[in-house]
């Protein structure tokens, strides 16, 4: 009966990602001679696991409670590692114990790592499951992007699902989804401010992917989309997650070499959150296209909404060709409650010729810290076309609430916005606004 609703859950998943392989043999890592103690590093151990697995046509490797010590594990098609309560996967924190994996697909991550805790490339039907926790050890890794491994990369695999484990103290990136489709992320927790760059998930130039029921604590970008090369991010759902973060909670970009398509982002909660709620930042050429955010609440952010079309053009590969301008269009903003927002406020900006198009606020309220002076409302506003983008760019913004500028069809439908302390700045700023549309709104005075 047991295994009988396991399958049944299984199969409630999204696509072939939720099922696992026909042949369920399990492997036990101890049995290949891991240690659980924690100090004994049990790589050969674990890796053999995984061959062994993989040669019988697939099914589990299995971790029973206790503290296993690994460097880089290579899984294989058809193996899922499921950790059981209790266990835990413990980052070497000796470098040497990760080789270097350099995968065929190019982009601009690159330039970011080499190494990893747990590596897929090119592979199908692959699994991290269970009530266990896989624990980077982060803190112990000093230094720039390369000498600090991320905790799971994997890449131009299909059928991926990642379920209920907990990943904790990356000394990098937490995970990275690259080239890859069909994956599904469920039910995970991610508790990682130990290190630089410690982004909760990154999906990649990959397509028909679910997140959702997670509950994230990030260092960097809590749940963030990138196209780090010509292959677009597409079909993506993300709900019911509840993130804080020292940096941005829900983001595209900032590289969008390849563009987003199709993006759907719901019922979330965001909390603690030092950059922005909701970040579009398309500054590296690619078209981002058909983007929704819908039931999203948020308390004690920097700014609640950053939407960015700007002109970094940064090569996906290192030495290669420049992108050209980007486009962003066909985006909807709605349903969205925040409170605790800090004083910079939130902007919809493009560049002069190239407009954000077709962005939509509906049923949004927002509340301010407030603060702002007669001379920040009197404030000359840069275009800054290469910059990085973040929502605290242009400095304090003559607008409390909404600085929009270069926007095409832009639509406010339902906006209200106040503030907390005295404030010298309006509500709400337009310029370069072609066709916008102003419904039922009320801007503080």
């Amino acid at each position: 009966m047991e295994n009988r609703r396991a399958i049944l859950r299984s199969l409630a998943g999204w696509g072939a990602a939720a099922l696992l392989p026909a042949k369920t043999a399990v492997f036990d890592v101890r049995e290949q001679g891991a240690a659980a103690d924690g100090t004994q590093l049990a790589t050969k151990a674990i890796q053999a696991a995984v061959d062994a697995c993989a040669a019988a046509g697939g099914g589990r490797v299995y971790f029973p409670p206790g503290r296993y010590l690994s460097g880089t594990i290579f899984l294989k098609s058809n193996v899922g590692l499921e950790l059981e309560a209790g266990a835990v996967l413990l980052g070497s924190q000796n470098l040497a114990d990760y080789p270097d994996a350099i995968p065929a697909f190019r982009s601009y991550t690159d330039t970011y790592t080499r190494k990893s805790l747990i590596y897929a490339e090119k592979l199908e039907n692959v699994s991290i499951r269970g009530r266990g926790k896989i624990d980077g050890q982060g803190a112990a890794f000093k230094g720039p992007y390369l000498v600090r491994p991320y905790m799971i990369r994997v890449i131009e695999c299909r059928n991926i699902l990642v379920e209920d484990v907990t990943i904790a103290d990356s000394p990098m990136w937490v995970q990275h989804y690259l080239a890859c489709d069909d994956v599904v992320i469920r039910g995970i927790k991610v508790y990682s401010k130990v290190n630089h760059n410690n982004d909760g998930i990154d999906i990649d130039c990959s397509q028909r992917v679910r997140i959702s029921d997670c509950d994230i604590s990030s260092g960097d970008d809590a749940i963030v989309l990138k196209s780090t090369a010509n292959r677009p991010t597409k079909d993506v759902v993300v709900a019911n997650c509840t993130l804080t973060t020292l940096c941005n909670a829900l983001k595209l970009g900032t590289e969008s070499n390849g563009g987003f398509e199709n993006i759907a982002v719901s019922n979330c909660t965001v909390f603690d959150t030092r950059l922005a709620g909701i970040a579009v930042e398309m500054v590296d050429g690619g078209l981002l296209d058909r983007v929704s955010f819908t039931n999203i609440v948020m308390n004690n952010v920097g700014a609640p909404i950053f939407v960015r079309l700007g002109n970094r053009a940064r090569p996906f590969q290192e030495n290669g060709a420049k992108p050209g301008m980007g486009r962003l269009r066909n985006v909807l903003i709605s349903n969205v409650q925040a409170t605790g927002a800090g004083k910079i406020g939130c902007s919809i900006t493009g560049l002069p010729g190239h407009p954000a198009e077709n962005v939509t606020l509906d049923n949004v309220r927002l509340s301010f810290v407030g603060g702002g002076t007669a001379a920040d409302a009197g404030r000359k506003v840069e275009e800054f076309p290469e910059k990085y983008p973040e929502f605290q760019m242009f400095g304090t913004l003559p607008a409390y609430g909404l600085f929009c500028r270069h926007a095409r069809n832009l639509t406010l439908r339902n906006v209200e916005t106040r503030f907390e302390k005295p404030e010298a700045r309006p509500g709400l700023i337009t310029g370069d606004a072609d066709g916008l549309r102003l419904v039922d709104c009320s801007f503080a005075k």
